[in-house]
């Protein structure tokens, strides 16, 4: 009954080496656990499923210590999980990775680094709503997933790599630790993903948290910089290069130039001239028109460092979203390059989504620092695990798109990419459609095939019903 089909263990074996062999056999029943497991990710629902709520053999405090107590380093699984990705979907070229946080929703006295946040699921523009949890930096790999693709339209997933818990102020003060802000974390991850690809052109993608000097400024240090495209403030303060000093020039040198219109005023000017381009693909339109203006200049602030930028100011000549502006750090991009770039985003809160829909994340209750700190990793990691399973299967042509006389649909999805491995899992225990006992003594066996009608019918509806709950 615990036996996991070879195109699963293949992969789960590049994660042995972090493990000691009693604990890895633990860590394959939970992630098979989790993957079949409807409703909440609980260690004891995942022993249910698996059989194991009565046996005797295996100890089941022993599968909680997994994640409160054997040691094993969750950062060293994030860099095997990031190689792993690499290799089945970017081989070459630029590694575009996604940067955003998210709110795990949690309460109790016991969820020591919860805080209150505004969350984003659940507010608006006209109203602000806050909630009380634990919040997560996410790193995902923006890749193109082959067998995803719709038409002639590349598709993007956003798959996490690796997820820093980013505690409380009161957290901090209560532990006598410096509080670490959100820019702090994102500079410590981009520090590490910059260390794991050394010689790979990085591209991150973020939203307006991370419009920050101090994140701008870290990542264009690297020896390898590490391109940064984000939201940009339509009141940024922007300058001219400094100009050159003149032979015999005395005083301290200027920092920049002449001060800028801001980009608000710049968008009211009446001698700005906006390039028309024509965006294929945009979110989920098949194109739209947009009106850009695009410049390279210095943007300052007063004890901040200067950083170089190119910025992308973007107007809907049908009005129906606000002006907004983009930054990059690489001054040789090209505006439809930036602004393609930022489009990707977006895939993240579909993984978000994804995540809370069919992996069972907030659902957890653990309640121990430690344990806290490996399970909605795990979890947010486990959607890569079940991209790389679902390509594996694919490959030999088991990989299959749910349809019905009502519903035509076309592009796998992740709910596909999961029930896939699910089916792969459940056969691999029950051997579904294979041999089944036709006498008591169990000597018989009968083979299903596709030709016996409402037999086959009723064991690939019951396949399905176990392959695709949420």
């Amino acid at each position: 009954m615990l036996t996991l089909p070879d195109s699963i263990v293949a992969i789960l074996a590049q994660f042995a080496p972090l493990f000691t062999t009693p604990v890895f056999r633990h860590v394959q029943i939970l992630i098979a656990g989790a993957l079949l497991t409807p409703g909440r990710r609980t260690v004891t629902n995942a022993l249910r499923l698996m059989g194991l709520a009565h046996s005797p053999r295996w100890k089941f405090q022993n599968f909680h210590r997994v994640l409160n107590r054997a040691k094993w380093n969750a950062r060293h699984a994030a860099k095997i999980l990031l190689h792993l990705l690499i290799s089945a979907f970017v081989p070459t070229g630029e590694v575009v990775v996604g940067m955003d946080e998210t709110l795990e929703r949690r309460r109790g006295k016991k969820i020591a680094a919860k805080g209150i946040y505004r969350d984003a699921v659940r507010s608006t523009g006209h109203s602000l709503v806050k909630s009380s949890g634990l919040r997560w930096v996410c790193l995902m790999l923006l890749a193109p997933i082959p067998w995803a693709a719709y038409r002639d339209r590349v598709r993007l997933w956003a798959l996490p790599f690796l997820s820093v818990l980013a505690p409380s102020e009161s957290y901090a003060h209560a532990c006598g630790r410096r509080h670490k802000k959100l820019v702090d974390w994102a500079i410590q991850m981009i520090i590490q993903l910059r260390r794991w690809l050394p010689d790979r052109k990085i591209v991150l993608v973020g939203d307006n948290s991370y419009s920050v000097l101090a994140l701008l400024d870290r990542c264009r240090r690297f020896k390898n910089p590490v391109t940064l495209v984000t939201r940009l403030r339509l009141d940024a303060a922007l300058f001219e290069p400094a100009p050159d000093r003149l032979p015999g020039q005395k005083g301290r040198p200027r920092l920049v130039g002449k001060r800028l219109p801001s980009l608000q005023s710049l968008a009211k000017g009446d001698t700005t001239v906006w390039q028309k381009i024509v965006v294929p693909y945009w979110y989920s339109q098949p194109q739209r028109e947009l009106e850009i203006v695009s410049a390279t200049c210095l943007w300052y602030k007063t004890g901040r460092p200067i950083v170089p930028i190119c910025y992308l100011l973007i107007r809907d000549p049908q009005k129906k979203f606000a002006l907004q502006a983009l930054v990059c750090t690489d001054l040789s991009a090209q505006p439809r390059q930036i602004l393609a770039w930022f489009m990707q985003r977006w895939q993240l809160e579909e993984t978000f989504q994804e995540v809370r829909t069919h992996l069972g994340v907030e659902t957890q209750r653990q309640w121990s620092d430690l344990a806290i700190q490996r399970t909605t990793p795990a979890l947010l990691g486990l959607f890569s695990l079940v991209t790389l399973m679902a390509d594996h299967l694919a490959a030999v042509g088991k990989l299959s798109v749910r349809r019905a006389a009502w519903y035509a649909k076309e592009r796998v999805t992740f709910s596909d990419a999961i029930a896939c491995v699910r089916r792969e899992i459940w056969q691999s225990r029950f051997f579904l459609c294979l041999t089944f006992s036709t006498s008591p003594c169990a000597t018989d066996t009968r083979k299903l095939r596709d030709d016996q009608g409402d037999i086959f019918a009723l064991f690939a509806a019951m396949e399905d019903a176990l392959a695709y709950p949420a």
